[in-house]
């Protein structure tokens, strides 16, 4: 993957039966973005102030194994396809070397002030382009 950040897991995270609560790895998924945004851009506030956001869209996940309280994770990420107005981030969450999460984010692109969609700017295609899987993930 183009990149990953990694995380531990916290006591309040847990559900009664020991394990990560699942939507708590939706929430995993947005703190890798978010620091996806920060090396790539420099923050999410620097693209806000450059008149573009982005939502989810879409969110699929598929759970192949437990996490537990105080388990280092490492969330990995990269691009898979970028449209018009929306990117395809594939994203898994591991325990060393142990898949337990693997999912995907396709992220809408839109206007700060209307919340209407907009076209990917190409400062943002260039900036995004490292994080791509290859170079068939269209630009």
């Amino acid at each position: 993957m183009a990149f990953s950040h990694e995380l531990r897991v916290r006591y309040g995270e847990c559900d009664p039966q020991g394990i990560v609560f699942n939507a708590n790895y939706l929430a995993y998924f947005d703190v890798a973005v978010t620091e996806l945004w920060r090396e790539a851009v420099g923050g999410w506030q620097v693209m806000v102030d450059r008149g573009v956001d982005v939502v989810v869209g879409e969110a699929n996940l598929r759970f192949r194994r437990a996490a537990c309280n105080d388990d280092l994770l490492t969330v990995s990420a990269a691009f898979t396809h970028f449209g018009t107005t929306s990117a395809t981030l594939e994203l898994q969450i591991s325990r060393g070397d142990e898949l337990l999460v693997e999912g995907s984010l396709r992220q809408v692109f839109v206007d700060v002030k209307t919340f209407a969609k907009t076209s990917i700017p190409p400062w943002m295609r260039e900036a995004l382009a490292p994080y791509a899987a290859s170079a068939g993930a269209g630009a």
